[in-house]
C-alpha cells in the first residue's frame, strides 16, 4: 500500500503503551460531543506524537469549497451567515472533501490570530466578510491542538473553551458582533511542572488523563526499535503498520455508525449521578461526560448496550482532576473514584432488580 508523504506521521497503532491516552483520543474521535481532552505529563511521554498520529485515522470531512470557515454544505447549523444565506435561497453549495487535520495553536499566538480580526468599517456593510479568519475558523470540523495549554493567557483560553462548548466563535469589536461555526475536537497537553491550569478552565475539558514515562524495560526497548525504524525509513515503517491503521479506521467508522443506537439502562444513570454526588463534584459535566464516554466506549467495542465495566473504565478520565466542594476539596484519587463508582453501580443495580 502506497503512503503519501503528506501523511507520514508516526502511526497511531505503533505507539507503545499509553493505553489510557490512546483510548481517550479514540473516544473523542468517535464522538466529538464528549468535549475534548486534557493530557498532563512530563515532556517526552508521547503526548504530541499521539495527538498528531490521531489525525491519520480520521475520516475525510466535507466542506463548502472556498469558504474560509470550513462550513458543512449540508448542515445549516454548521454554516457561516454567507453560506446559510445561499443555502436558504435554495442554491447548491459547492462541496469538496478534505482530510481532517490537526490545527496547532502556537505559543505566543495573539487574540486576533486565534479568534480572527474584524475590520469595523467593512463590518457595518459586509458582516462576516469583514472578518479575517483566525485559528478557530480553520479548526472547524478539525482537531484543535494546544500544546502547553497551561501557558496560554487566560483570556485566549476562555475564548477557545467558549467556542468548544457552543460550537461558535463570536468576534465582538466596538458594539459590532459577527459569528461563525467552530466545531472541533479540542485537545490540550501540559506539563504540570511548568505551572497548573486554573481549575475553572481545567474543568471545561471533558476528559482528563495523566501520562507517565514507561518503566517496563521490554516496552522501552520496543519504543527505541520503532522510533529508529521510523526515523530511518518512515515510508517503509508506515507501510508495515498500514494494516493495523486500516483496522482502526474501520473500527472508528463502525463505532460512529453504532453510537446513536447504544442504550444506557436507567439504573446506570442513577448510579453515575449518585457517585458524582458522593464525590462532591461541582457542576453536571462529570455526570454527562461519564455517560457519553461510556456509550462511546461501548460503540468502540461493537456493542449496543452499556455495561458497568464501561462506566468504570471511563470514570477516572471523566472525573479525575475535577473541582469538588466548590473548589475547596482536592480532586478525588483514582482509587476513591473507582470505589465510589463500583459501590454506586452495585447499589443502583440491586435497587433496580428489587423493583
Amino acid at each position: 500500500m502506497a503512503v503519501s508523504f503528506q501523511r507520514l506521521v508516526y502511526p497511531f497503532s505503533a505507539i507503545v503503551g499509553q493505553s489510557e491516552l490512546k483510548l481517550a483520543l479514540l473516544l473523542n474521535a468517535i464522538n466529538p460531543k464528549i468535549g475534548g481532552l486534557l493530557v498532563r505529563g512530563q515532556k517526552g511521554t508521547g503526548k504530541s506524537t499521539a495527538v498528531r498520529a490521531l489525525a491519520d485515522l480520521l475520516l475525510d470531512v466535507t466542506v463548502v469549497k472556498n469558504c474560509h470557515f470550513n462550513c458543512s454544505p449540508n448542515d445549516p447549523t454548521n454554516m457561516c451567515p454567507s453560506c446559510l444565506e445561499e443555502f436558504q435561497a435554495g442554491n447548491v453549495l459547492e462541496a469538496e472533501s478534505r482530510k481532517m487535520s490537526v490545527v496547532s495553536l502556537p505559543i505566543g499566538a495573539t487574540e486576533d490570530r486565534v479568534i480572527g480580526s474584524l475590520d469595523i468599517e467593512r463590518a457595518i456593510g459586509h458582516g462576516i466578510r469583514a472578518l479575517q479568519p483566525g485559528l478557530l475558523a480553520e479548526a472547524n470540523q478539525n482537531i484543535l491542538y494546544i500544546d502547553e495549554v497551561n501557558l496560554l493567557p487566560d483570556h485566549i483560553t476562555d475564548s477557545i473553551l467558549d467556542a468548544a462548548a457552543s460550537g461558535w466563535n463570536i468576534v465582538e469589536r466596538e458594539g459590532i458582533s459577527v459569528a461563525h461555526p467552530s466545531r472541533f475536537i479540542l485537545i490540550g497537553t501540559m506539563n504540570p511542572e511548568e505551572g497548573e491550569l486554573r481549575p475553572q478552565l481545567a474543568d471545561r475539558f471533558a476528559l482528563h488523563i495523566s501520562v507517565e514515562s514507561i518503566y517496563d524495560q521490554e516496552q522501552r526497548v520496543e519504543i527505541i526499535h520503532r522510533n529508529l525504524e521510523f526515523g530511518e525509513d518512515p515510508v517503509k515503517f508506515s507501510e508495515r503498520w498500514s494494516g493495523e491503521q486500516e483496522k482502526l479506521r474501520r473500527q472508528i467508522l463502525q463505532a460512529k455508525d453504532l453510537l446513536n443506537v447504544v442504550e444506557v439502562q436507567e439504573w446506570m444513570m442513577h448510579a453515575v449521578a449518585s457517585a458524582c454526588i458522593r464525590l462532591h463534584l461541582d457542576g453536571h459535566r462529570p455526570d454527562i461526560t461519564t455517560i457519553r464516554a461510556a456509550k462511546t466506549l461501548c460503540a468502540l467495542e461493537g456493542r449496543k448496550t452499556v455495561i458497568a465495566e464501561d462506566i468504570l473504565k471511563v470514570a477516572n478520565m471523566a472525573v479525575g482532576f475535577r473541582t469538588r466542594g466548590g473548589g475547596f476539596e482536592e480532586p478525588a484519587s483514582p482509587a476513591e473514584i473507582r470505589d465510589t463508582y463500583e459501590d454506586a453501580l452495585r447499589r443502583a443495580q440491586a435497587e433496580a432488580t428489587a423493583k
